[in-house]
């Protein structure tokens, strides 16, 4: 009986176990579920809490978007300005621009911290929609392609095969060329400078959206449309697919502003509203939009067969900038250092001054003044390889020339002596008693910097060369997997960097043993 007492007793402790269990279970998976509802709740009671909605965009997009009064250099104007004010009235909160890189909008966003939502000219297209949650549009645009006035026969992309044409970074026009296949796309950072390269004679056409066209050619008469606006697409909001309360608000606020006529007032103020803005009222999302909602982000290191030769073929264009403009800071910085060291007064000063301007201005600065700054000015048009490789180079020398200033006030004073005391020129004392000794000392740092200029040379992105680090951001943000893509991204720039270490050492030892 006891043995039987205790079975029975087991049997309810087991029974109630199971239906303990069952209740945790039960409501733990309520709990889950129920995560992303009070989630949004928290987020769409904290924006209204805090009675400001923070909206990313990048000041430098320009007319009509988002650029600064003229009349007043700090204030901020633009259709998109105004509608992202009008929309924060609708939601009854402030509106607070917050500065972003345009083409890294979409992966800032990402866990809200920064701002809430995106409104910067972002297209609703299937890429988009498969990386974060977008509005009902509240504009519609189209393609548009501009050439130089004199051109006349270009009116479409299949007449620009094999030609180099201008587009934004990440940007519709950028998809559609690179879809096009058989056009050399021009990556640009701007709505600007692919403009100014297109009147120079760099570019063969600019492919960008219907309103930077209509406002970059008012009273300018050097560029004109090729052809009517084309591949018509919308403009939405962008919120992250954790705030599904926000984005629904955002909806209704739109809504109301196309029935009221609000955008339609804040368009004709920018000369914008046409019969087409009209199709807004009647907008409805088809099953294309959900499909590309539910889609997840590619793996990089999955599909490494397709993304790793694309990075290789940009890692060329790295290694042979760098490797050219490190022959030319080499070559010169030697010759600065010399003139600084054993020139005249004159010289020495100008070796000086050269150093301190390089070493004391922003590489960027001085990568603008070379590829615009002397088109514009002088009309010498150096193509976007060779001002890279100079501004590297010109830039470099500077310090180069201190690496080997250093080097050269390292021999000891006493060998110049004694080379001067057997009769020979300072000349010939300096080429061969100082020099050689100055290159071994100088070599370790000169190697450094080498390595450095590999990483360095990303910053020549911004004049639409299309190298290692922009490979990256442009597959990364295509992708969605800023992980496996950065990866292999650091792999190969170890790669590079290793080899040009092992070279370093072969020639210090070759150095070493010639000394000896």
């Amino acid at each position: 009986m006891q043995i039987a007492g205790l079975a029975a007793a087991s049997g309810r402790r087991s029974h109630w176990s199971f239906h303990r269990g069952w209740r945790c279970l039960r409501l733990a998976l309520i709990t889950l579920l129920s995560l992303p509802l009070l989630t949004a709740r928290a987020d769409l009671s904290e924006l209204l809490q805090r009675g400001v909605l923070r909206w990313g965009n990048d000041a430098e997009g320009g007319a009509p978007y988002i650029y600064h009064d003229p009349d007043h250099a700090d204030r901020l104007i633009g259709f998109e300005v105004e509608f992202a004010e009008a929309l924060a009235g609708r939601l009854g909160v402030k509106s607070e621009f917050v500065q972003n890189n345009w083409d890294m909008l979409v992966p800032a966003l990402g866990d809200g911290t920064k701002f809430d939502v995106i409104i910067a000219g972002l297209e609703r297209s299937p890429e988009n929609l498969g990386k974060l949650a977008m509005s009902r549009p509240y504009f519609i645009f189209g393609q548009q392609l501009v050439v130089r006035a004199d051109v006349t026969n270009v009116t479409s992309l299949d007449d620009l095969r094999g030609r180099a044409v201008g587009v934004l970074s990440a940007s519709g026009s950028h998809h559609l060329v690179e879809r096009h296949g058989g056009i050399e796309a021009k990556v640009y950072q701007d709505n600007v400078n692919y403009f100014r390269d297109l009147e120079v004679g760099r570019l063969d056409a600019v492919l960008t959206d219907s309103p930077i066209a209509q406002v970059n050619l008012v009273e300018n008469t050097k560029l004109k449309l090729a052809g009517k606006p084309f591949a018509p697409g919308y403009y939405a909001v962008g919120v992250r697919r954790e705030d599904p309360l926000v984005l629904a608000k955002i909806d209704e606020a739109i809504a109301a502003m196309i029935a009221d006529g609000t955008l339609e007032r804040i368009y004709t103020k920018y000369g914008l509203w046409s019969a087409d803005q009209g199709a807004l009222r009647d907008w409805k999302a088809d099953r294309a939009d959900a499909a590309a909602a539910a889609r997840t982000q590619h793996s990089a290191l999955r599909d490494w067969r397709t993304y790793m030769p694309l990075l290789l073929r940009a890692s060329v264009t790295t290694i042979w900038i760098t490797c050219a403009g490190m022959v030319l800071a080499v070559v010169w910085g030697l010759a600065l250092a010399l003139f600084r060291m054993y020139g005249p007064a004159p010289v020495r000063w100008l070796s000086v001054a050269y150093i301190e301007v390089f070493r004391g201005t922003p590489l960027l600065l001085q990568i603008y003044f070379i590829y615009f700054g002397l088109a514009q000015q002088l009309g010498l048009k150096l193509s976007a390889g060779v001002a890279a490789v100079v501004s590297l180079g010109l830039n470099y020398a500077a310090t180069e020339a201190e690496n080997y200033r250093a080097g050269l006030q390292a021999v000891p004073k006493g060998q110049t002596e004694a080379a001067l005391a057997l009769g020979m020129t300072r000349a010939l004392t300096v080429r061969r008693v100082i020099l050689p000794q100055a290159l071994r000392i100088s070599l370790p740092s000169v190697t450094n910097d080498f390595i450095a200029m590999f990483k360095d040379s990303s910053i020549v992105s911004v004049i639409a060369l299309v190298e290692l680090t922009k490979e990256y951001q442009i597959r990364a943000i295509d992708s969605g997997d800023y992980i496996g893509m950065g990866l292999m991204t650091a792999a190969i720039y170890f790669v590079m960097s290793y080899l040009a270490s092992l070279g370093a050492r072969a020639i210090e030892r070759r150095m070493n043993r010639d000394h000896r």
